[in-house]
């Protein structure tokens, strides 16, 4: 009922996984990822538990095909299920049940897999594994192409409707702040993957923006405006990333919000106070 990719970045290290479906909040089932360990896609007829169990069991050290044959062993229904796993290596594994609904396979490349179910035909698959080895930019941004190419070549035969985009870091951080290089969902909209480039520029740009070089700072806060990302969103987030090396400027970019509301400034303080804690 879906089409997916797992896939890790050569360069960063970065592990991730995207997914199209016309099953409404696929996002919320399918992508599972945990930094410095690996990268699931549960679907067709999703059983979610496979996602955490099978990260359980790459932390301990199984690799994917031995991972994935445990889990499946224990699945009366494994016929119908289709799970990818990808390891921290790149390393994947793929089941794909005897009952799973035409047109149904899976593409393995170095470092990715790319498999779905229920899919208008057999081309879907390969076009979503060439449109992602094709693809520049960012692990996020290739995952996004995948998919794009595979909707282009027919995609679910059912139609679209949902779809999500998780990539997390090669190593976990000490808080988890940073593990997550990209995460966003649509539940329900006419064209998923529109929705989801929106989400997905907004988010890369905010991250940019909260990690930027002071000097880089305004310069980026006038670039997410112009992309449509919320003003006081962009403008407690350009806050947020002076937090330390300039305090002064981070009060002068929230003084319009502070002139509406004054609390503005006590979460800058409080922010600021949390993040001295966490430096501690």
């Amino acid at each position: 009922m879906t089409y997916s990719l797992v896939a890790r970045d050569p360069e960063t290290g970065e592990l991730g996984v995207a997914v199209q479906s016309r099953s409404f909040g696929t996002g919320a089932v399918v992508p599972w990822a945990t930094a410095g360990v690996g990268a699931v896609a549960t679907q067709s007829f999703s059983l979610r538990s496979y996602g955490p169990l099978a990260l359980e069991r790459l932390r301990g050290g199984d690799s994917p095909a031995n991972a994935l044959a445990s889990l499946t062993s224990q699945d009366e229904l494994q016929d119908f299920r289709q799970v990818a796993v990808l390891d921290s290596t790149g390393a994947t594994a793929v089941h794909t049940g005897a009952a799973c609904i035409s047109e149904v396979g899976s593409v393995a490349g170095d470092g990715f897999s790319a498999q779905g179910n229920m899919l208008r035909s057999a081309a879907v698959v390969p076009a979503l594994a060439e449109a992602f080895s094709a693809a520049g930019g960012s692990l996020a941004e290739r995952l996004l192409a995948g998919l794009e190419g595979a909707e282009a070549a027919g995609g679910d035969f059912r139609g679209r409707e949902a779809g999500a985009i998780v990539v997390v870091a090669a190593e976990a951080t000490a808080t988890n702040a940073w593990d997550r290089a990209a995460d966003v969902r649509v539940d329900n909209h006419a064209d998923p993957l529109s929705e989801l480039r929106r989400l997905l520029t907004h988010s890369q740009l905010l991250r940019r923006l909260r990690r930027a070089a002071p000097e880089n700072v305004e310069e980026l806060f006038a670039e997410a405006l112009l992309v449509g990302v919320d003003e006081d969103v962009a403008r407690w987030v350009a806050a947020s990333g002076l937090l330390d090396d300039d305090p002064e400027r981070a009060k002068a970019l929230l003084a319009p919000l502070a002139a509406v509301d004054e609390r503005w400034l006590t979460a800058f303080s409080t922010a600021r106070d949390a993040a001295a804690r966490t430096r501690a």
